[in-house]
């Protein structure tokens, strides 16, 4: 079985969380990326930030929250994503940017656009009861 090792930026406002969706994808996933060989989870979550939606993450606010795993969408069966998901402030207006074709404000009620892993976890903040 082999497994993608993910980080995401769980960015929370008036009870909804930010989610971001692909050029030519149909699903939304939580921002974020693959780290470079030799990178920290926070410098690689502050770059791949920086690149898909144009805003600085403050350093110092970067907090984890919590580690996810599901099938990984459009893979072979077996194939798995493992989230390791952080918090943090950020400096700058979001906008969509390099791959991505769109970001939009998710609730609960959004739960069937979103990939399977990200459904995990949007089930989690709403247990938590961190978003609508």
């Amino acid at each position: 079985m082999s497994e993608i090792d993910k980080l995401a930026w769980l960015c929370i406002k008036d009870k909804k969380f930010l989610g971001a969706r692909s050029k030519n994808k149909t699903t939304y996933y939580i921002p974020g990326g693959k780290r470079e060989p030799g990178e920290t989870d926070q410098a690689a979550l502050i770059r791949e930030i920086k690149e898909e939606l144009s805003v600085d993450l403050i350093s110092t606010s970067i907090e984890y929250v919590g580690t996810f795993k599901a099938q990984a969408d459009g893979k072979p069966e077996g194939t798995m994503v493992k989230i390791t998901c952080y918090r943090g402030e950020y400096a700058g207006d979001i906008k969509a940017d390099a791959e991505i074709e769109e970001v939009k404000w998710l609730s609960s009620k959004d739960r069937e656009e979103c990939s399977l892993v990200t459904q995990i976890i949007l089930d989690w903040l709403k247990s938590q009861m961190m978003i609508e």
